[in-house]
């Protein structure tokens, strides 16, 4: 019979107990035997919240603090010998000193470097190993976590990054070296802790290799083969799994490996099924990853039933079936959603429903009768002709797009020289990424806008004396280049998925991003159109504040579509050049009002790539067309950044020029402007504004470390052509960190300018 597995479950809680539970022990507000209690009861829950919806086989080490690979990182004892602290044994603070450069006890240090997981927006800390890294078993917590299940009565599989991918994702500190040759050493430990679970009578654990997703060369597949020859045999079944994209590449490898079962994606990988079911030995486990784990829409049960009904009968006990992914990419419960309306509702399935989902497809494989899951499906099925969800009006205009439309009046060059006219900026130009600190006073009253206990009124009176005062902070600060600081955006996606016709936005649809920090995606359900203004008045507001420039503020075109929850039914391209059209108006609203520099923020172009290199081009061709489609309705003096974070900019640094973005400002403070590498060797035209220190961390960054960085981004990118910024928003920072930060930035700003005015 058929068996449901899960490959991971959200580890916020419902209603983020966990965000809330890290805070309170940041601030110092509770213990560590508090947060380690939280943390116990939140896995419980998920535990039996996924049980009561017929997974049988339940993941255990799916839970992280932070995140899934810095916990990796724990378990084998990678830790950066600055993170330390003079003690040999990690514990909890010793995590969070590596992921935030602090923690209630011990000092600050820097943090290790974030980067965003595949094409996902989950962030992970990424390895530090040197070229004589010695790996030991190290945290406990896995066996720990093992130990709490068993003890709850659930059977479990837990789960671990396979090795391969762990050193794939890693950098080297120091010097550059071949990754792989630190193979063996992390091997030894992975054998000690399948071994420990063999102790406690596991039978199945999970080891994820998501590079099978990617186009890899000849030495990691190798070194695939002879890392899970070395993990059999040591007491326990092998579940290799693989997600986020086909694994065609590597069929016949796949059938080499000495493994007990394979995972792989079905809804990225759907021609899959037959090649792997016919390449399987028969005694081998094949589980399909039918329900996509990284979306929120009701399964088509039917055709999924249909796509591996022959398969099921074939293979009978040995084949399993489960989510394509990890659910940590979707929400907990669509039950706890009041506010959508009931035919919203039909068409969604959170991640507790997408058990509810397995176990009706199991029944219907079991059974031969598709009853029930042919009602399940439609209500979805029905969604594709609503007239609801298609615009004739839309659609029109979309098809009316012209190469012209993504293009500017003029050249670079000479946008640059009458944007310096009309600006009047100094040299290295200081600014900010757009959001100032998001205080508990803007939550409360938005909170209480939301809940009908303040009137729209005095909300915006008060959303408007905040952006006074970050005009006010800003101008003392001696900023050049001033924002409102949005403190009428809940976020800088739901925001405007909130104004826009074919989005809808959820009450609890919480889903992790990093650490505590969580995001409520919107669903974009059908075609997306604007019909009003959406930041025209605050943007306005704050410029009637001060003489300074203020930059107007926008979330662009391909950031609204991949960190939103994405309809199925149309191509990608097609939604985003939708919403580059709003954004397009909204562009030319803003440059009519007098604002002359708006900044277009696109931090999930480079996530938003397909992960196979060879699919680049036709995705880095739209995506950077809808852009400009966005950017290119108005003149020549107007001045267009855009705003990139986390991201590897080698291999698409063309596509970024081609974004033709006036000034890009991106993160480098953490790389220590090792992402400046692209830019220098592919001689990037245009201005661009390296960040210059970290605003994920607490830490205040010292005048010299600033000046350090700067001078380390003039050797690559000419002084004339730089900007000075932090390298993401300031709303997650408080108040009295910012205003230390930043009047540190511009102190060192203003040293240098005079250093330079006397070189000259």
């Amino acid at each position: 019979m058929v068996t449901i597995h899960n490959l991971g479950f959200p580890r916020i809680g419902k209603k983020r107990e966990l965000k809330f539970a890290l805070e309170n022990y940041w601030a110092g507000k509770i213990s560590r035997t508090e947060l380690v209690e939280k943390g116990r009861a939140i896995r419980a829950e998920n535990w039996a919240l996924q049980a009561e919806q017929g997974v049988e086989l339940l993941p255990v080490g799916d839970f992280a603090w932070y995140d899934h690979v810095l916990t990796t990182s724990m378990l084998v004892g990678a830790i950066p010998e600055r993170h330390h602290q003079g003690c040999d044994d990690a514990n909890l603070d010793t995590l969070f000193r590596v992921a935030r450069g602090r923690a209630p006890t011990g000092c600050t240090c820097a943090a290790s470097e974030m980067t965003k997981w595949f094409n996902t927006n989950y962030h992970y800390i990424v390895p530090e190993l040197s070229i004589n890294q010695a790996f030991k078993l190290g945290w406990q917590e896995l066996f720990e976590q093992v130990n709490e299940a068993q003890q709850l009565g659930y059977k479990v599989k837990p789960v671990l990054i396979g090795p391969v991918t762990y050193l794939y994702l890693a950098k080297c500190a120091g010097e550059e070296f071949n990754k792989l040759t630190l193979l063996d050493s992390l091997l030894n430990v992975y054998q000690q802790i399948l071994a420990k679970l063999a102790e406690q009578n596991i039978e199945w654990v999970q080891i994820d290799e998501p590079i099978l997703a990617l186009e890899i060369d000849d030495s990691y597949r190798a070194a695939l083969n002879t890392s899970l020859s070395k993990l059999s045999g040591q007491g326990v079944k092998i579940l290799l799994a693989s997600y986020f994209g086909s694994v065609a590449n590597y069929y016949q490898d796949i059938a080499s490996y000495p493994v007990e079962g394979i995972h792989f994606d079905c809804v990225t990988g759907e021609s899959d099924i037959e090649k792997l079911d016919v390449l399987l030995r028969d005694e081998q486990i094949l589980s399909l990853g039918v329900i996509n784990g990284r979306n929120i829409w009701r399964a088509d049960l039917e055709a999924i039933y249909q796509q591996v009904s022959t398969v099921a009968k074939k293979r009978g006990d040995c084949l399993w079936i489960a989510p394509s992914c990890s659910l940590l990419h979707t929400p907990v419960d669509l039950e706890q959603e009041e506010k959508l309306d009931s035919e919203m509702r039909s068409w969604l399935a959170f991640a507790r429903q997408k058990g509810t989902e397995l176990s009706l497809l199991k029944k219907a494989l079991s059974t031969d009768d598709s009853t029930a899951i042919a009602d399940y499906s439609a209500p979805i099925n029905a969604r594709k002709n609503s007239p609801r969800v298609n615009r004739l009006d839309v659609q029109a205009r979309v098809a009316t797009l012209a190469e012209t439309d993504g293009q500017r009046n003029n050249p670079f060059p000479i946008r640059n020289l009458k944007q310096a006219s009309v600006l009047q900026l100094p040299l290295l130009p200081t600014t900010t990424i757009g959001s100032f600190p998001q205080t508990q006073s803007i939550r409360a009253a938005r909170r209480a806008f939301k809940a009908g206990e303040l009137e729209e009124a005095t909300y915006h009176a008060k959303m408007k004396a905040e952006i006074r005062d970050a005009v006010l902070a800003q101008e003392a600060l001696g900023l050049d280049v001033l924002v409102h600081g949005e403190a009428e955006r809940n976020d800088m996606v739901e925001y405007f998925g909130e104004l826009l016709d074919g989005f809808a936005c959820t009450q609890l649809g919480w889903v992790q991003s990093y650490g505590s920090r969580c995001v409520k995606p919107p669903i974009i359900w059908g075609d997306v159109t604007r019909s009003r203004p959406m930041t025209i008045e605050w943007t306005v507001f704050a410029q009637s504040l001060t003489k300074k420039k203020i930059k107007g503020m926008l979330t662009g075109p391909i950031t609204l579509l991949f960190w939103s929850f994405i309809r199925e039914d149309v191509d990608k391209h097609v939604i985003a050049n939708q919403i580059a059209l709003t954004l397009r108006d909204e562009v030319v609203d803003l440059q009519n009002a007098g604002i002359e520099i708006i900044q277009i923020d696109e931090p999930a172009f480079r996530e938003g790539m397909p992960l196979k290199a060879s699919q680049w081009s036709s995705y880095l061709d739209w995506a950077a067309y809808t852009f400009r489609v966005s950017a290119s309705g108005v003149k020549d003096e107007t001045q267009i950044h855009t705003h990139m974070c986390y991201s590897e900019f080698n291999g698409i640094i063309e596509a970024i020029a081609d974004l033709d973005a006036d000034v890009i400002t991106i993160e480098t403070s953490r790389s220590n402007m090792a992402l400046l590498g692209a830019f220098e060797s592919f001689d990037y035209p245009n201005q661009i504004g390296p960040g210059v220190y970290d605003i994920h961390t607490p830490n205040v960054p010292d005048i010299g470390w600033i000046k350090g960085l700067i001078h380390k981004a003039a050797e690559k990118i000419p002084v004339t052509r730089l900007w000075v910024n932090p390298d993401c928003g300031l709303k997650t920072r408080g108040w009295e960190e910012t205003r230390a930060a930043l009047d540190n930035m511009v102190t060192a700003t203003k040293e240098l300018r005079a250093e330079l005015s006397r070189s000259d």
